[in-house]
């Protein structure tokens, strides 16, 4: 594998996956909020070198967001590719922006607005609007999402133009484990599901990830433990992570996160790196080394 950072540049809240025979990891721009305008993908085919496909966005088709794009999420249904992002920071529902959906039918983009308008564009259960995770489990397409403290649950409808009822019949369920703040993942290994979530603060060095287990991708979900923390002297403050799974093993995972400098106090140096993940005797994910 690549060095850590894997890519020049300051990116964060990256989201992993593997398409057409390639890894490919969807970043936020790791800038004031203002300047935050568009995303870019980082995409190999060998884990070693990096290439950076920028600006993914036909913000053209998204005329109502001004700034605050960030943490995209992606899926592929049907050979087309659809990104969740976050636009706008919403404060409240009155102001406009929230969760947008995207389109494209390939993975590298372009992606073009879907809706014409945001896919969740309120506050649910007092969750922020932003830091969608899509996961896919058979047929279904979840969408878990939330700061400020709360994580909603949701799944994506067959059009992918809204929501399902979920087994409950709820449009949303709040799934908030001890300690979230943002930044949600899902991870199935085994039968069961790995519900991961970054907690802390994200502009020091108190920021990192948890995980929690259920059977079923809605919860209910079991004993939170810590599983990336602040490694001074390699860097700090990581989180907001997705993962792979490595092509061609049985059982070989990847951690996809960001992080900081030790020392460096400009909340928007997060570079972007990845480690090995590793299972226990009793399938439970074991704390990361930074490397």
């Amino acid at each position: 594998m690549s060095s850590n950072p894997i890519v020049n540049g300051w990116y964060a809240d990256p989201e992993a996956r593997y398409y057409e025979d390639a890894y490919y990891i969807y970043v936020t721009h790791s800038l004031p909020f203002r300047e935050q305008l568009n995303l870019d993908v980082v995409y190999s085919s060998d884990l070693e070198s990096w290439q950076v496909e920028k600006n993914i966005l036909d913000m053209s088709t998204f005329p109502h967001v001004t700034h605050a794009v960030w943490a995209p999420t992606i899926i592929e249904k049907n050979n087309k590719y659809y990104l969740v992002f976050a636009s706008n920071n919403i404060q409240k529902d009155e102001e406009v922006g929230g969760l947008e959906i995207a389109v494209s039918d390939s993975p590298k983009g372009p992606f073009k607005g879907y809706l014409g308008k945001p896919l969740l564009d309120r506050f649910v259960f007092g969750a922020q609007p932003i830091d969608a995770h899509l996961f896919k489990d058979g047929e279904d397409i979840y969408l878990y999402f939330g700061g400020w403290g709360h994580c909603v649950l949701a799944k994506m409808n067959e059009e992918m133009t809204g929501f399902a009822p979920l087994s409950t019949g709820e449009t949303f369920k709040e799934i908030t484990p001890a300690g979230y703040v943002e930044g949600p993942c899902m991870l199935k290994r085994d039968g069961r599901y790995h519900f991961m979530f970054s907690t802390g603060n994200w502009t020091d060095e108190s920021y990192g990830v948890c995980t929690c287990i259920a059977e079923t991708p809605e919860g209910p979900f079991g004993e939170v433990s810590k599983i990336l923390s602040a490694q001074p002297p390699v860097a700090d403050g990581p989180g907001h992570h997705g993962y792979l799974k490595i092509e061609g093993t049985q059982d070989d995972w990847l951690i996809v996160y960001h992080r900081r400098t030790v020392g460096d106090l400009n909340p928007h140096h997060r570079m972007l790196s990845i480690d090995r993940m590793y299972f226990g005797e009793n399938g439970e994910i074991l704390p990361v080394k930074m490397t």
